[in-house]
């Protein structure tokens, strides 16, 4: 957990999440500290992306407490979560197919934490372009980019709003090995700026590289929390991984 003296930039407290009578996300409590970098991580279905759509406002918990730099913002539903400050990308790139590329990162000066108009928004998503590695498609349909592009695209959007917590839901996830490190270069490239974010990823060495600490689910719950080599290492998240035969 973060220090005493961190700020929380957000916290979890006892969140449950019901669909029925499958309990989806199961009485999850932890803090993000501020300019922190958080894995979380688990096998398929162990919560993880439902987590994802509760603290970004798309799922309302079922019980349970969401605090963004202590303000309550469980089930207020999502574009207030996005006016607040929380940004985020999807496990498949969400697009505006009918605009641009530039018009694509400029809606998320629009509806998101700063906003801006006019000129002003237009400079700032072309520089977020340039921060990316796509300052010369501005103009480029959207159809016309490849797979990371679109990424990279999808990443800016997030960015456009000046974001307080960036939420990174398997952002890397089919990615070939050229594109992995470029993704994971951008990344540490917002690390290093001071960026606070939780990662949703598969890929391993992305989490030991990037991330301060690490939250392990399984089957909804919070198995496993600390340093990602100590975590990782930890035979009950091996099991949760491989079953019992592997672990």
């Amino acid at each position: 957990m973060p220090s005493a003296a961190a700020a929380a930039a957000l916290t979890a407290a006892a969140v449950t999440k019901r669909f029925g009578g499958l309990i989806a996300v199961d009485n999850m409590s932890f803090e993000l500290g501020d300019k922190e970098v958080l894995g979380l991580i688990g096998p398929n279905g162990s919560g993880k992306t439902t987590m994802m759509n509760l603290i970004s406002g798309a799922m309302n918990p079922s019980s349970g407490e969401i605090r963004l730099y202590g303000d309550p913002v469980a089930g207020i539903g999502a574009s207030r979560v996005a006016n607040k400050g929380v940004a985020r990308t999807f496990q498949l790139v969400r697009m505006l197919p009918a605009m641009t590329v530039l018009q694509n990162v400029a809606a998320g000066g629009v509806f998101g934490h700063a906003r801006r108009w006019g000129k002003e928004l237009e400079d700032y998503a072309r520089a977020l372009l340039q921060r990316v590695g796509l300052s010369h498609a501005g103009d480029t349909p959207i159809s016309a980019l490849t797979y990371i592009d679109q990424k990279r695209v999808e990443l800016a959007r997030a960015l456009a709003s000046d974001p307080k917590v960036l939420l990174l839901d398997e952002w890397l996830a089919g990615l070939n090995p050229t594109e992995l490190k470029t993704g994971i270069a951008l990344i540490e490239q917002l690390r290093a700026e001071g960026c606070t974010i939780i990662i949703v990823e598969h890929v391993m060495h992305a989490i030991r590289s990037l991330c301060d600490r690490c939250i392990v689910m399984n089957s909804g719950a919070k198995i496993a929390e600390g340093k990602p080599a100590q975590v990782l290492a930890d035979h009950g998240v091996i099991r949760a991984y491989l079953g019992d035969a592997d672990a």
